[in-house]
């Protein structure tokens, strides 16, 4: 999928993370003068800072919320990360998808368009040495509507608000879910999710609305 090297093609299984043993203070050194940046919460790169690029409009998702996430994900996964394959299909600073990387599934999948951002994900992915991390320089809607017949365990959507891309994206995410999925969304309001879905979980951080849903479609 990826339209740079080793990124390219389409996604399929990936191989086991390198340990992130010593990359803290490596990251904390790199990033030292920079304004912003964010910590990974939890798994095998527990407290690895994360520099956030100056992208307008980047919102990276607070440890608070990702905790809770996460720990949603634990309840309904019966805490089996492993063989999981995770879409991050707005991945902005990699917040979400490192730490689903983090606690150990077996693929993420990144798709972001801007070059800041992106310079950002591919550095802390190489830094870490996350093999079982891809990443796609592109637009979340072309990528869902030319997806390979990969298909995913959970789907993290955190677009920019007040653009409208949750209404686009419905129609085109039933085909890239395996059954039973789970799709994690944040906005700017409470969600209503479309037929076919179900919503297990949701809380409010701030201004943030968050909300885990399971892709229902296939129960009876």
């Amino acid at each position: 999928m990826d339209t740079s090297g080793a990124d390219a093609g389409s996604v399929s299984g990936a191989g086991a993370a390198g340990s992130a043993g010593g990359l803290g203070n490596f990251f904390l050194k790199k990033f030292s003068m920079a304004n912003k940046y964010i910590r990974i919460v939890g798994g095998q790169y527990r407290r690895t800072p994360i520099a956030v690029a100056d992208v307008a409009g980047l919102r990276p998702t607070p440890d608070r919320v990702r905790e809770t996430l996460f720990n949603w994900l634990r309840h309904f996964w019966q805490d089996r990360f492993e063989g999981k394959s995770v879409l991050d299909l707005f991945a902005g600073s990699g917040a979400l998808g490192f730490e689903a990387a983090s606690h150990g599934v077996a693929h993420v999948q990144m798709v972001e368009r801007d070059r800041s951002a992106l310079a950002g994900l591919r550095t802390v992915r190489d830094k870490l040495q996350a093999n079982h991390v891809r990443i796609h320089a592109g637009d979340a809607l072309d990528v869902l509507e030319r997806m390979d017949a990969t298909r995913y365990d959970l789907v993290l959507l955190d677009p920019p608000f007040g653009k409208d891309w949750l209404s686009r994206v419905w129609p085109l995410l039933p085909q890239v879910l395996a059954p039973e999925a789970l799709v994690y969304v944040e906005s700017e309001a409470p969600v209503a999710f479309p037929a076919g879905f179900e919503v297990l979980r949701q809380d409010k951080a701030g201004a943030v609305h968050y909300h885990l849903a399971r892709f229902a479609a296939l129960r009876k």
